[in-house]
């Protein structure tokens, strides 16, 4: 579902992302980690075509992204990781235009946010305007948009800042379900426990360079670590060799 090969992302003279070539299959929950201006960020918004790569391909359900963006943002589901909305905007609102930005229809709009609502037991708040939203409703109203148009590829940067545990729960349930139904997911998080809850592959990234991919057991062995290391341990081997 997800292609990338040899990306490469400058800004000026320095390189965000260095040579970097991943792959990520329909049912997989790809989670890529790393330090502070590692390039995970870059990488999320190269592939959802709010950067320019500067070297390298992406592909998206075999579409490039810069030669065909339409196609391949119509099957994206981005959750950014700061979930900036007009604060003139309800709820509702949002849901209906982003949905209408993906080509739903009005009803199909409706039905899908009716849907949607129950998830984070959002309903009653809809019809509030997203100013008065504390940082986890506007989080969670970030995570049903992405879903609304049932997308083939989930974006996720950091996805449970500001959520409380349950709804932290909720999320992580809704990802896992999204890629058990065929949905590929690309999870990039601080926090190393969600990594480790519901990741199939992990990616650890450092000054833009990919250093190690693998399943859980995979970079225990590449880490040399014993078979309940944490990935809090594994992290801390593989960043500082």
């Amino acid at each position: 579902m997800l292609n990338i090969s040899d990306l490469t992302k400058k800004f000026d003279e320095k390189v965000a992302v260095d040579d970097v070539s991943l792959q990520i299959k329909p049912g997989e929950i790809f989670s890529l980690i790393g330090p502070n201006s590692s390039g995970k960020t870059t990488i999320v918004k190269t592939i959802a075509g709010l950067l320019h790569p500067d070297a390298g391909v992406v592909t998206v359900g075999g579409n490039d992204v810069v030669a065909k963006p339409l196609e391949t943002k119509s099957v994206i589901g981005y959750i950014p990781d700061e979930p900036v909305v007009w604060g003139g905007m309800t709820g509702e609102e949002f849901l209906h235009f982003v949905g209408a930005l993906y080509g739903l229809s009005e009803s199909l709009r409706t039905k899908k946010v009716a849907e949607l609502l129950p998830v984070f037991s959002l309903q009653g708040l809809e019809k509030e305007y997203f100013e008065n939203y504390s940082r986890g409703n506007k989080q969670k109203f970030t995570i049903l948009a992405a879903l609304l148009h049932e997308p083939k590829l989930l974006l996720i940067d950091e996805p449970i800042v500001g959520l409380d545990p349950e709804s932290a729960a909720i999320a992580k349930t809704q990802f896992t379900q999204f890629a058990k139904q065929g949905g590929a997911v690309l999870l990039v998080t601080h926090t190393l426990s969600v990594a480790e809850d519901i990741a199939t592959r992990i990616g650890v990234l450092k000054e833009g360079k990919l250093l190690s991919t693998g399943t859980l057991s995979e970079l225990r062995k590449k880490a040399n670590a014993g078979s309940t290391a944490t990935l809090e341990e594994i992290y801390a081997v593989l960043t500082h060799a």
